[in-house]
């Protein structure tokens, strides 16, 4: 400061030479203050102060490392002797397409209102909280990157919802079956793409809710992207037979409750990321939910309910194995496709798997009937 001090500014106005304010200091010091200046830290509030601090988390842009993060880390390491948070957010810097950073003046960028309107507010979302932004990194933001997670993530979730609602009330229209979900009345089915995609799912939400308790959010998103692919493309193409009524109705109805729990429990694990989606299906979902099997006091929205509790019970690693060398055959087999330029409508005369372990064999043996389903797709 005492070299600040020693300079002055001609003023303008005619006011003579400008110097420093004496109590004016850093403003970032000031800002590194907050976790005790808001309390009025010491002089009052000594219990509210000491009951939260150090912080859960902070959470800011990575040009904060060496304005608001260093303050708070010094002022709080030479008053207190720790520091004022258990952990950093640390997010990257949105810059346009081209690399640069976006200007008013250069208009650079799309109209944040329009790309709201023409592809929804959940899908630009998305497309940020599973971009290197969350690693703090920086995006070249691209405006074909929310129009793909729109055709890539939300139009097949949205027609897996919909095939769901339409097969419910086709179920009760041909047999007059009123379907209601209770998870702790459904018969469990003796599918094994049935136990496959709860056990997956359940896997699932146990690892959402370990890398959401450490604070992993970059970690989460892609499986929750992932885990859509997974419900759309593998298992509700597999069983759309099953889901039509074709197998029988008792079938029918392990399908239609493997496939609503599916997407119920997605629904509340996607709804802090994608919070206009989820509500617009839960609102129709719940109304297939058995009111007696609700425990929420309020369950008129989505965001009332709590997250799902893992049931480590359906979890099976081995079917989860099992699945995941199939998808690896029929993976391999859309590859040997391309490379022979064979048509999706061509048929194959056999598929011959070879693999060193007798096990994946075993599995994939298992899991036949659904590979020779999804032949004439391996495209």
């Amino acid at each position: 400061m005492s070299i600040i001090d020693g300079l002055t500014i001609p003023s303008r106005c005619g006011k003579g030479a400008l110097r420093r304010i004496t109590e004016v200091f850093d403003c970032w010091f000031e800002s590194g203050s907050m976790p005790y200046a808001q309390a009025h830290y010491p002089f009052e509030n000594r219990k509210e102060f000491e009951d939260t601090f150090p912080a859960d988390f902070i959470a800011e842009g990575i040009d904060q490392t060496r304005g608001w993060f260093y303050t708070l880390l010094v002022l709080s390491t030479a008053l207190f002797g720790k520091p004022p948070f258990k952990n950093v957010i640390v997010n990257g810097l949105v810059l346009a397409s081209d690399g640069q950073k976006m200007s008013k003046r250069k208009k650079n960028y799309p109209d944040p209102g329009l790309v709201v309107q023409q592809y929804g507010a959940d899908a630009l979302r998305l497309y940020l909280i599973n971009s290197p932004v969350v690693r703090a990194e920086n995006l070249r933001f691209k405006e074909e990157g929310v129009r793909d997670v729109l055709k890539d993530v939300f139009l097949p979730w949205y027609n897996a919802y919909r095939f769901l609602v339409q097969n419910v009330q086709r179920l009760q229209k041909e047999d007059d079956i009123q379907f209601l979900y209770n998870e702790n009345t459904a018969k469990q089915s003796d599918n094994i793409m049935d136990k496959w995609v709860l056990s997956f799912t359940q896997s699932l939400i146990q690892f959402f809710k370990a890398e959401m308790d450490a604070y992993r959010l970059y970690t989460v998103v892609p499986r929750l992207v992932k885990f859509v692919d997974m419900l759309t493309n593998w298992y509700v193409r597999t069983n759309r037979r099953r889901l039509k009524g074709e197998s029988g109705t008792e079938d029918c109805l392990w399908a239609l409750e493997t496939l609503f729990s599916v997407l119920f429990s997605m629904c509340r694990l996607m709804a802090p990321f994608t919070p206009f989606i989820t509500e617009m299906m839960y609102q129709n979902l719940r109304h297939l939910i058995d009111p007696a099997s609700v425990e929420e006091k309020d369950s008129s929205s989505i965001h009332y309910l709590m997250l799902p509790q893992v049931r480590e019970s359906v979890i099976d690693k081995r079917i989860e194995s099992a699945v995941c060398q199939m998808q690896s055959v029929i993976e391999l087999g859309r590859v040997i496709r391309d490379r022979r330029t064979l048509p999706v409508k061509y048929p194959l005369k056999e598929v011959v798997v070879i693999h060193q372990d007798p096990e994946a064999l075993k599995d994939i043996q298992s899991l036949q009937k659904y590979i020779l389903e999804l032949k004439r797709n391996l495209s």
